[in-house]
């Protein structure tokens, strides 16, 4: 499978909007978080992440269709980027699309020093893929209620 990442722009909000629901609504069904689960956001929540000046969303491209987005916030003078969020349709999921474009966005920027993300607990595949590409958890555990718990990883460059 091809896995590139193009930068989203503002007319490409309603495409990414649907796959962030499609991809977090499982998740949404599941723990029940309406306060900060993706799939319970507005368009115009899509939106501002888009034309914020202290990030970018790359569309994820496999075999030329989109397929998810990844969301990057620089924070401390850009040499710490925020992953978040990312999401992959759930029928391409498993398929090593979060895995390639993660290290496409770490080749895009070879500056950046230190990578921070969010996972929820409960999500052992996602923990155990941000494990696996050298990310180590770091800080408290944040319950979001009684059935999600938000960890935090940090991979240093």
């Amino acid at each position: 499978m091809n896995i590139k990442l193009e930068v989203a722009v503002e007319k490409d909000a309603g495409l990414i909007f649907d796959i962030q629901v499609r991809a977090f609504l499982p998740l949404l069904n599941k723990y029940q978080d309406f306060e900060t689960n993706p799939a319970n956001e507005t368009i115009e929540r899509v939106v501002k992440r888009i034309i914020n000046p202290q990030g970018e969303v790359y569309k994820i491209i496999a075999d030329g269709v989109p397929v998810g987005a990844i969301c990057v916030v620089r924070k401390e003078d850009g040499v710490m980027f925020w992953i978040g969020p990312m999401f992959i349709l759930p029928e391409k999921q498993g398929k090593g699309v979060a895995q390639k474009a993660i290290t496409l966005l770490m080749e895009m920027f070879p500056e950046v020093t230190s990578w921070g993300l969010a996972s929820l607990l409960e999500e052992e595949r996602n923990c155990y893929l941000y494990e696996k590409m050298g990310f180590n958890r770091i800080g408290d555990h944040k319950a979001l209620n009684e059935k999600a718990t938000l960890v935090f990883y940090n991979k240093v460059c």
